[in-house]
Formats: C-alpha cells, sequence, structure tokens
C-alpha cells in the first residue's frame, strides 16, 4: 500500500495550545486502518523533498515566532500554494492560518509580512478573543475548540463555519476560518482535530483518494462524536469574553 506523506512545518516555533495533538490524531486515523502513514518535520526548504507531500499542516506561533517562521518559508511560496492548486491537503491554524496571507498588521501598526500565498490579511487589536467557541459548518456539521487571539482576519474565501458562539475570524462577520480546495485555515486549537474527527478524516480522504484513488474506510466515532456533543451544550449558552492584550 502506498504511504501518506505529511509535513509538519516549524513544529519548533509554531507549536502553541497542543497543536502538535492534531498530527498525532491524523497518524493514528490512519493507522487504524492500515494506512502507511510518515511525518516529515519541514523546519527549512531543505527539509522538503521536491515532489511535496500528500498532507501538511502549520500551527500556531506568537508574532514573533510567525515571523520567523515566514522568513524560513518565504522560499517555499511557489511550492506551497502549487500544492494547494493541485489539492493538496492542508491545516493551518491561528499564526499558520495568518501566515498564508499578504501581511499581518500589529497593534503599533507595524506590517509583518505574509507569505502571500492567498489574498487576504489580518489585524491585531487590543483585546484578545479568548473562549470556547462553537462553530455550524454546512460541510462538517458542529464543529468545537478554543480560540485565543489577538488578531483578526479578513478574506472573502468560503469559510469553514458560521459562528454559534465565540468569535471566529472577526467580531463584524460571525465566520469562522477559511476553506480552500482542501485547505482549512482557522483560529480553533485545542487542538482541533481529536474534537472534530470529520475534519481529520476529510483531510485524510482528499490525501488518500489523490494518491490511490480509492474511497476511505470508515471508522466506528461514536466516542468522538459524544465528546463533541458534550462539549457543544456545555458551551452553548456560555458567553464569549474579551481580555485586554498586553502583551
Amino acid at each position: 500500500m502506498l504511504e501518506l506523506l505529511i509535513y509538519h512545518f516549524c513544529p519548533d516555533t509554531l507549536n502553541l495550545y497542543g497543536d502538535r495533538g492534531n498530527i498525532i490524531c491524523l497518524k493514528k486515523r490512519c493507522e487504524w486502518r492500515g494506512i502507511p502513514v510518515r511525518i516529515e518535520e519541514i523546519r527549512t526548504p531543505e527539509d522538503a523533498k521536491p515532489s511535496g507531500c500528500d498532507l501538511f499542516m502549520i500551527g500556531g506561533g506568537s508574532d514573533r515566532e510567525q515571523s520567523i517562521a515566514t522568513n524560513r518559508l518565504t522560499p517555499m511560496v511557489k511550492e506551497i500554494k502549487a500544492w494547494i492548486e493541485d489539492g493538496v491537503s492542508g491545516l493551518t491554524i491561528c499564526g499558520g492560518y495568518q501566515f498564508l496571507g499578504d501581511y499581518y498588521e500589529t497593534k503599533n501598526g507595524e506590517k509583518l509580512k505574509g507569505m502571500g500565498i492567498l489574498p487576504f490579511y489580518s489585524k491585531a487589536e487590543k483585546d484578545r478573543l479568548m473562549t470556547n467557541i462553537l462553530v455550524e459548518s454546512e460541510r462538517f456539521g458542529r464543529i468545537v475548540g478554543f480560540e485565543n487571539h489577538g488578531g483578526r482576519t479578513y478574506h472573502d474565501f468560503l469559510p469553514l463555519g458560521k459562528v454559534v458562539n465565540g468569535f471566529g475570524n472577526n467580531e463584524e462577520s460571525r465566520e469562522e476560518g477559511l476553506h480552500y480546495h482542501h485547505l482549512i485555515g482557522t483560529y480553533l486549537h485545542g487542538p482541533i482535530l481529536p474534537k472534530n474527527p470529520q475534519i481529520a478524516d476529510y483531510l485524510i480522504e482528499k490525501a488518500y483518494e489523490r494518491k490511490t484513488g480509492k474511497k476511505l474506510e470508515q471508522l466506528d466515532d461514536r466516542l468522538e462524536e459524544a465528546a463533541n456533543q458534550t462539549v457543544w451544550e456545555r458551551f452553548r449558552q456560555s458567553k464569549p469574553t474579551k481580555y485586554r492584550n498586553e502583551a
């Protein structure tokens, strides 16, 4: 059986709030199906193979770490953009989501250059958006997670879903994340995939079908679905909170 190759970009800098757990989730859900999988940690462009990968993840980090990662990976912009346009699966979270865009504007008005892979931008405000977030998605159903970000993201792409409780991309749109081809951008930490196995399987399924032309075997997700439902019910009526960002 062909092996799925997963790239984990900048795990040494973009690693906030348990985002590495998404890699563990992807690996286990492949193994449970008997699908061989290999994880490659990509810290510099030289770590990546010319043939590319089947699935990639870019996690979250602080403004400083985001800037470091951008400088490291900018030489790969053409390759990453080509992968996305060709249907490679991708998960980008918080800082990893933001730096796919043109720039990130700090509270001081400094514009940190992004990778410019997609035409959008993010802007930091004084208040951080920090809460357990609930999202309704036409594609994925009920999504639960945790958000903690000072930046607000503005784009014209299809969102991951509509915010039921929480903030999402920004306070105005009531939308969360981005869904473009098989790329998902999101502010949901936690990590997102163990709590929302339907998203994990979407990423695996698209990578597996692209590589083998075969359908993905379904798993018994009753425990995961029960956990998702418990979180949804617990925070359905809670009030999201803003925190003054002193950092």
